[in-house]
């Protein structure tokens, strides 16, 4: 009876443990430094589907979804997340997620998840190690305000403001040095005109020489 048994388990057909399975593989970490990142998910399928979803997971416990792709063999479609620029791409046994814009807040890790949505049955990869995306801060640029006007225009109109000033100043120096030389030759000037007695008027003095005072050279008398 035992043998029997035994018989019958031997035609059994053994189940293949592989069919069906998929395989993820991720680089453990990528260094942002230029705010964008390219994150390949390498994958291995040995089943018949024909209609794929895969997706891109923040956070250790995968609460995030950043963005997915699906696909089949005649369609392709894709969504992101609001609070990421991301965009996912399928080429043969690889999905490729392109993320710009990242922030350091964004640093995390990273998981891929493969489904296979049709035909059945449902089946998506383990979970795999991840990739740890870590976003270096950008480094704020603080710029100087510029002037308006540039510099070497400032330094023309500078030295011409300054000529300018100089030939006025030597200007007014030479008119008041002429002035103050008038104002001399005036104040040294003098009447030559000789002047004869009243009563000696046919002396030898000209006729047109004025009659001299000498009254106001006699002495007061009480």
């Amino acid at each position: 009876m035992l043998l029997g048994i035994l018989v019958v388990l031997c035609f059994i057909p053994t189940a293949d443990v592989t069919e069906n399975k998929i395989l993820v593989a991720q680089h453990p970490l990528l260094i942002v430094a230029n705010q964008t990142a390219t994150l390949v998910c390498n994958y291995t399928y040995n089943g018949t589907g024909k209609e794929f979803r895969a997706s891109l997971h923040k956070g250790t416990d995968s609460s995030v979804e950043v963005c997915f792709i699906s696909w089949n063999t005649t369609k392709i479609s894709s969504n992101s997340n609001k609070e990421f620029n991301c965009q996912g791409y399928h080429d043969k046994d690889k999905v490729i997620f392109s993320l710009w814009n990242m922030n350091a807040n964004q640093t995390d890790i990273y998981f891929c998840k493969i489904e296979v949505m049709y035909p059945p049955p449902y089946v998506y990869n383990e979970k795999s190690n991840g990739t740890v995306i870590h976003v270096k801060e950008t480094p704020t640029q603080i710029q100087e305000p510029q002037s308006a006007i540039p510099l070497w225009i400032l330094a023309i109109v500078t030295g011409i403001l300054a000529l300018y000033s100089m030939l006025i100043t030597a200007v007014l120096i030479n008119y008041w040095q002429k002035f103050k030389k008038n104002m001399y030759h005036q104040s040294d000037y003098m009447n030559m005109i000789p002047r004869h007695p009243p009563y000696q008027k046919n002396k030898g003095y000209p006729s047109y020489a004025p009659t001299r005072d000498y009254t106001a050279y006699r002495s007061w008398q009480p």
